[in-house]
């Protein structure tokens, strides 16, 4: 089960407002743009769990602010399905600020995060506490 990878809904639109959940100093969001999205012509791009994007800091301590960074998607709203037929939603959207190779910035992560995301960046994944 471990190489499949399940379809998950990319359900946060370019513009949405997420929150940040570790300790960068980056408390809200948002998505500019997703990478390596395929889409079609003015479609805007969408993310979802284990997607890389281009965030801009909105909130957050004065150094962070109006930065342009690269995100992962560790946690959202909508629900997704596994191979096996569990179906997974968390209680809010939430991004890990990390670097273009998927290491994160921050020390600690606070909350759950999908096991998807965990696969698809081993280094996130060990900075986890908790893995869902």
């Amino acid at each position: 089960m471990r190489g499949i990878r399940s379809s998950i809904p990319r359900s946060l639109n370019a513009g949405a407002k997420i929150e940040c959940v570790d300790n960068t100093g980056a408390r809200t969001v948002e998505i500019i743009s997703v990478k390596k999205y395929r889409g079609v012509k003015n479609r805007m791009p969408k993310a979802g769990i284990g997607d890389m994007c281009v965030v801009s800091v909105k909130k957050g301590t004065p150094e962070m602010r109006k930065q342009i960074m690269l995100a992962v998607v560790v946690r959202q709203k909508k629900e997704f399905r596994r191979p096996d037929g569990l179906r997974v939603s968390f209680e809010d959207n939430a991004v890990v600020i990390t670097d273009e190779n998927g290491i994160p910035k921050g020390t600690d992560i606070k909350g759950p995060i999908a096991r998807e995301a965990a696969e698809r960046f081993p280094k996130i994944g060990t900075t986890a506490s908790i893995i869902v």
